[in-house]
């Protein structure tokens, strides 16, 4: 199985760096779904670069791959040259991520010229994966709503698998994460 994984940019979650608390949160969420998919086949997770969600779903998947060497990383950006107008740090960690990756590869050989380009990455990421882990909530929405909306009008036509992360699964994660510190536990030990 190859699986898209998007959603929320890091500012839209209030996030404005990955020290911030709520970044143990997802990646602890991201890294509990990985871990099921693979026992259902999953072989590929499949991102863009975005600030947020798409990058720390790599940094998970990297981190699961270490241990588990059939789980394979792809990043995809949608247009060329694509990040080459953030801060410094920001570039160096994208570029940090790619290197990591198994592959990567850029959609539109061209530098950002429309939306156009954003909708020929949806349908690209539809057609290459066979589903989509998308932390995104109907109740607050973002830029991932462009996604969703188009993974759904996808799943008319095509057996397409979409698992969403909302809040009510961050908010349970946080407590199980909680949890699991209190018990001075890492998050892949078990509770019993």
């Amino acid at each position: 199985m190859r699986l898209w994984i998007t959603g929320y940019r890091s500012y839209e979650l209030g996030i404005f760096n990955d020290n911030d608390p709520k970044v143990a949160v997802i990646k602890y969420c991201l890294e509990n779904n990985l871990n099921s998919l693979l026992e259902k086949g999953l072989e590929w997770v499949i991102t863009g670069g975005q600030l947020g969600t798409e990058q720390w779903a790599l940094e998970v998947a990297e981190k699961i791959a270490m241990t588990n060497f059939e789980l394979k990383t792809s990043l995809m950006y949608p247009f060329s040259e694509f990040g080459s107008n953030w801060k410094e740090d920001k570039k160096i960690k994208l570029k940090e991520l790619e290197e990591n990756c198994d592959f990567s590869a850029k959609v539109s050989s061209r530098p950002y010229e429309s939306p156009q380009q954003l909708r020929n990455y949806q349908r690209f990421m539809l057609e290459h994966t066979e589903g989509c882990l998308l932390l995104y909530d109907k109740e607050n929405e973002g830029k991932s709503r462009y996604d969703y909306e188009a993974i759904l009008r996808h799943q008319e036509n095509n057996d397409y698998f979409l698992q969403t992360i909302d809040m009510f699964d961050l908010q349970d994660a946080s407590e199980q994460y909680q949890e699991i510190q209190s018990y001075g536990l890492h998050s892949d030990d078990s509770l019993l």
